[in-house]
Order: C-alpha cells, then structure tokens, then sequence
C-alpha cells in the first residue's frame, strides 16, 4: 500500500518548482486518468485524493467492480 502511496505522492509532485494553478479541467482530467490508472492497477477499494488547492476526488469500487468517482474543484479568481 506504501508503493501506491509513494507513486501517488510521486504524480502529484512532478515538478514542485512549477506552482501552476489547477484548472477544474486539468483536475478532472488527472482524475480521470493518471488517478484511475492507479486506483485500477493496485485493485484499490476506496480512495480519497486532495491537492492542497481545494480540489478533492473520492473513489470507490462498485459491487459490480465499476469505479465510482465523486470530484470537486475550487477556482480562486
């Protein structure tokens, strides 16, 4: 479970000298991919995700082994 962690953190951290704003887009965008891929490959049951900028993502695996994904963003203008 530490690798995932670990890998996770590593996504989440590409480059911390670019302090980029998320757009709700790009947010969903990553959840939808590098995230699920993640989620997928280690046969996770439940995950929840925050970017530290407001953005927030819960997944969880369905009965029928779908993935149930919940997201929200924060735009600061």
């Amino acid at each position: 479970m530490s690798e995932s962690l670990n890998e996770l953190k590593k996504i989440m951290e590409d480059n911390p000298q670019e302090k980029k704003k998320a757009s709700p887009q790009k947010w969903a965008g990553f959840v939808e991919s590098e995230v699920i891929n993640l989620f997928d490959e280690h046969k996770i049951e439940k995950l929840a995700i925050e970017d530290g900028n407001g953005n927030k993502a819960k997944l969880s695996r369905t009965k029928d082994n779908g993935i149930k994904i919940e997201y929200s963003s924060t735009v600061l203008m």
